[in-house]
């Protein structure tokens, strides 16, 4: 109970640390954190009930009757669990001893995230570079950042930008880059139902607005790997 309490205080501490009308910064009430993530899930289930029940299903057949639970739950703890800054992946750095100075490029990480407009998924690939300026992060935390940030409502410009500054923040560097490619389920399977299209953006920093830098890393992104028969 105790150390709900803390998370409570450390969440609400972050919301109040932030610009919450910034552009780049998730649009998150004040009092976001003020109920428990058991609440949350709770209070989700009922109202999944209430959606479901309204659109003419039958909640006591035996695959619907713990599909409001089964929502509520991954809403909170998985979907949408970048929200709360209590799961912001803590990103360890070290000093870059062996003098590495050239671009550190991480390709084909994987975005799964969800669109805020239609709450349907989008799904692709980010790709992400930056430029020591002394220290070095595990290149597993690049992708914990992206999935971090991609947990939550989103739109992909967003993103985009949240990731580069995370990084930045945390190499104390601007010569962050990220590049993400993903496809919107809410333009492929609704509307104008394209199955074709995906959308592309980007984000550049430091010496990544540089014309030669930046095609440097183009250029990285577009190599075909293959890894097969490892």
């Amino acid at each position: 109970m105790i150390l709900n309490k803390e998370k409570k205080n450390q969440s609400k501490s972050f919301l109040e640390s932030v610009d919450i009308g910034s552009s780049s910064e998730t649009p998150l009430r004040i009092d976001a954190f003020d109920i428990s993530d058991q609440e949350k899930i709770s209070i989700i289930e009922e109202n999944m009930k209430s959606i479901l029940h309204t659109l003419g299903l039958d909640l006591t057949d035996d695959s619907l009757k713990g599909t409001p639970k089964r929502v509520a739950k991954a809403f909170v703890n998985e979907i949408f669990g970048g929200l709360n800054p209590i799961k912001k992946p803590v990103s360890s750095t070290f000093d870059n001893k062996y003098q590495y100075s050239e671009m550190l490029v991480e390709k084909n990480i994987s975005v799964y995230s969800t669109c805020e407009h239609h709450l349907l998924p989008i799904v692709g690939k980010a790709h992400i570079a930056y430029i020591s300026n002394g220290t070095v992060v595990g290149l597993s935390k690049m992708n914990r950042i992206v999935d971090y940030f991609a947990k939550r409502p989103q739109v992909q410009e967003r993103l985009t930008i949240q990731v580069v500054k995370e990084l930045q923040s945390v190499l104390n560097t601007d010569s962050v880059a990220c590049v993400i490619d993903a496809k919107h389920l809410c333009v492929n399977s609704r509307g104008i139902k394209d199955i074709g299209c995906s959308t592309i953006t980007s984000e550049f920093g430091g010496e990544f607005k540089k014309p030669e830098v930046r095609e440097e890393f183009l250029k990285y992104i577009q190599l075909e790997t293959s890894f097969e028969g490892l």
